[in-house]
């Protein structure tokens, strides 16, 4: 039997053909680590071992990476404002998420990469993005604009005009577009910070996977 699987792109199921042969890399993006996970936080998980071990069984090398976000609002929030305290929460509730999915008989990950352990990267790719005029800076953070990626949308089926500001982003009157997303965020009182280029401050969530 060929594996197939749906493409969201094209919206319709293909067969697998990996990108090289007898080898599958598989990105998972992992908790968001605030808090105790629920059953929509592990169902992925599940899903994504079973195709693992299918795969693996069927003779391919397998790689599968799964981050943790350790660095979001919510963490923040939990911690109750306290840069340092942020950490430790990120780690303790790290730390429940692998226990609890090894008590499912989930299979660790090859590499589970923290998204403050690649703060380089994320500013570097937020550079090339503001260099080529997709991303702009506003007091003190960075966003992404939507109107200047023609192909927005295009992989989750929705016109970007039909989006309501504010559904899943900030309303900010800094932003040029309601639907512009935040890439960088400016230092606040309570936050943990790092150095950038357009001053201190952390990653917005989008960009941490």
């Amino acid at each position: 039997m060929v594996l197939q699987f749906h493409n969201t792109l094209t919206r319709r199921k293909e067969p697998f053909v990996p990108r090289d042969e007898g080898r599958v890399g598989i990105y998972l993006c992992g908790p968001t680590v605030y808090g105790e996970p629920h059953i929509g936080n592990l169902r992925p998980v599940v899903v994504f071992d079973v195709l693992r071990r299918h795969l693996a069984a069927s003779g391919y090398q397998v790689l599968l990476v799964r981050n943790y976000t350790d660095v979001d609002d919510k963490i923040i929030n939990a911690a109750g404002h306290d840069p340092l305290r942020a950490f430790v929460v990120a780690e303790h509730w790290s730390r429940v998420y692998d226990e609890i999915t090894a008590a499912l008989g989930v299979l660790p990950p090859d590499i589970a990469p923290r998204a403050s352990g690649h703060i380089p990267e994320m500013l570097a790719l937020i550079a090339r993005l503001v260099d080529t005029g997709i991303a702009y800076q506003a007091a003190g953070d960075v966003y992404f604009a939507v109107g200047k990626w023609p192909e927005y949308g295009k992989l989750s089926g929705r016109d970007p005009a039909e989006l309501l500001a504010g559904a899943r982003v900030e309303v900010n009157p800094d932003k040029r577009d309601p639907l512009d997303f935040a890439l960088w965020k400016g230092a606040k009182p309570g936050e943990p910070t790092w150095d950038s280029p357009w001053g201190p401050g952390r990653p917005g969530w989008h960009i941490e996977c």
